[in-house]
């Protein structure tokens, strides 16, 4: 007996190298420049590892993600995931003990007309497979990895939902202040339409400029019927995102909206672990490597011992009456051979399976450096162009003021009039955009670095 066993340690020893049990090692290695060298600097950003309620500091958005974080069915769903997950791990967990069974069995014979013969049994069935060539230790291994995956992929979710909720949030802030700009500049077109119908009264202006001024005022109402009819739009998005009937969401105004600027604009490639999707690729990396392990382990029999113990009044042709205790205990050795085909290639499938998550988590780490690189480019050109616009709406105000005094006087025509107002409606509009613009790329970069994580 001691041989045998001395054998099958010696047997498994020598299987460990063949890769049954071999180790998955996380990925140390990443593309180069994978931020992009021109926007990457050395210095540690905190960004990522921000809490949410300290980057969106607006009490009404703080109030949607909270209601979001609770009623979100995309969100619910992948914390369903987790719990699927959990279940299968510690299913792999207790498959390393041994499974019990209650087994009563109870017969009544007769042979030739005799008085019938009554036998009962009341066994407990044990059975134990011995994991001496990993194939339950890989499939354990397998269900942590797919664990942790489901984990990413509800954080994922999460920041994914809080990033959708705040930019369905600004936006209707942006739509908000473009409307304000637009009913301020019918305002102003009603006065100008008024005050050019006065003129050509006074045979100072003619009828065609007044049309064209009541065609530009007209173009500008259409624009704020547009306008509310995107908010309509942007509340329902909303109420999607928040699981809700639409409604009207009551909220602040751009202008009123606090980000930190304590944080640096540099991004090393150690945030590479706050992403989600980046972690569950490589988690999906790990389970494929020992759903190999698990495959490649099926190449080598199966050891399972089994046995049982209880009470019967049958042995052999005897019968005790009353029960007896009864034991047995039996080992087996299943080695494949006739399947040995259906085993070479479910381990081909596995190998396929392994190769393609290594590519996908490769595509994952190339997605994540371009859109780190598109959310910085963002951010700092719409901070750039902040400057520029302020300075261009101020000017186009005096031009304006200018050029509708000097129209008053007789100095210069309607159309230098008209097209200073446009000019001025449509730096206003780029002003607020760009705003939004840059509140939505700090926002994307947020989420890009995997925050959101609290």
């Amino acid at each position: 007996m001691k041989k045998q066993i001395i054998t099958l340690a010696v047997t498994g020893l020598l299987l460990s190298s063949c890769g049954i049990y071999t180790k998955y090692e996380p990925v140390t290695s990443i593309p180069d420049q994978l931020y992009g060298g021109e926007v990457v600097s050395e210095d540690t950003a905190s960004l990522g590892n921000m809490d949410w309620r300290e980057l969106f500091t607006d009490p009404y958005l703080q109030s949607l993600i909270e209601v979001g974080l609770q009623t979100n069915t995309d969100y619910q769903s992948a914390q369903l995931r987790v719990e699927e997950a959990q279940a299968t791990l510690m299913s792999a967990k207790l498959a390393f003990l041994p499974a019990f069974a209650l087994a009563p069995q109870g017969t009544v014979s007769s042979f030739d007309t005799q008085k019938a013969t009554q036998t009962y049994s009341l066994p407990v069935t044990a059975s134990w497979e011995l994991d001496v060539f990993g194939r339950m230790r890989n499939a354990k291994k397998q269900s942590q990895a797919l664990y942790a995956q489901s984990e990413d992929y509800r954080q994922a979710v999460r920041t994914q939902l809080i990033a959708g909720i705040a930019n369905t949030y600004y936006t209707l802030l942006m739509l908000d202040e473009q409307l304000a700009i637009s009913r301020q500049t019918e305002e102003a077109w009603k006065e100008t339409v008024a005050s050019t119908r006065a003129l050509m009264n006074a045979g100072m202006a003619n009828e065609s400029a007044v049309s064209q001024m009541e065609a530009t005022y007209y173009q500008v109402q259409g624009s704020v019927l547009d306008l509310r009819k995107q908010i309509n739009q942007a509340e329902n998005s909303l109420a999607l995102l928040l699981a809700e009937t639409p409604r009207h969401y009551e909220r602040a105004s751009l202008a009123q909206q606090q980000f930190p600027t304590d944080f640096s604009v540099g991004i090393p490639v150690q945030m590479l672990s706050g992403r989600p999707d980046v972690r569950s690729a490589e988690r999906s990396l790990e389970a494929a490597f020992y759903g190999t392990n698990k495959a490649r382990s099926a190449f080598y029999p199966s050891i399972t011992l089994s046995g049982s113990a209880g009470w019967t009044n049958s042995a052999g042709v005897m019968i005790l009456n009353p029960g007896k205790f009864l034991a047995s205990a039996v080992g087996s050795l299943t080695q494949p051979l006739f399947n040995h085909g259906q085993v070479v290639a479910q381990y081909r499938i596995a190998r396929a399976q392994q190769e393609e998550a290594a590519l996908g988590f490769q595509q994952t780490l190339l997605n994540a450096g371009s859109e780190v690189n598109d959310a910085l480019t963002a951010y700092q050109t719409s901070q750039g162009k902040k400057l520029l616009l302020d300075k261009q709406v101020a000017s186009l105000q005096t031009a304006l003021r200018s050029t509708s005094l000097l129209m008053e006087h007789g100095n210069t025509t309607y159309l230098e009039v008209l097209t200073a107002r446009q000019t001025l409606l449509s730096a206003q509009l780029s002003q607020t955009a760009n705003h939004f613009t840059e509140i939505q790329s700090l926002i994307n970069l947020f989420q890009a670095l995997g925050g959101g994580q609290n």
